[in-house]
């Protein structure tokens, strides 16, 4: 059986989901430094079988690029050149981070630990990745 990881690539640091291998539940695996994300999917792609990438795409409401939407296409091209047998798919990024605050706020975390940004990568990578699940 295998998975479907989300991405969440921002300029410093990187937030990765997974779904289970059933792919029902999408679950928040890491969150990385952006300038490791190829070997740390190349390490996690030997041990467990993908059959997908998602990657959140910033856009803005008028669906414009945002100033990290270069970025995120060029990390494409890498991804493309890294996996090339494995479809890489966009999803709307938007708004996922002030969702992942609120989630966090709603779960009674500290102000301390809903200021840790990685959280932050790794929880909306999470709900990119769970509303993807239920559009499937």
């Amino acid at each position: 059986m295998s998975r479907i990881i989300c991405i969440d690539y921002g300029l410093k640091r990187t937030g990765i989901a997974v779904t289970d291998p059933l792919k029902i539940i999408a679950t928040g695996l890491t969150t990385i430094e952006s300038g490791q994300l190829i070997s740390f999917l190349k390490d996690y792609f030997s041990k467990e079988v993908v059959e997908k990438i998602l990657i959140g795409e910033p856009k803005n409401w008028d669906e414009s690029d945002t100033h990290a939407t270069p970025l995120v296409k060029k990390i494409i091209e890498k991804l493309k050149k890294n996996f090339p047998i494995t479809p890489i798919e966009t999803i709307d990024e938007r708004y996922t981070s002030k969702m992942a605050k609120d989630a966090m706020l709603e779960m009674g975390l500290k102000k301390m630990q809903r200021r840790n940004k990685a959280l932050v990568d790794k929880i909306a990578a999470t709900i990119m990745l769970q509303e993807y699940l239920q559009k499937f």
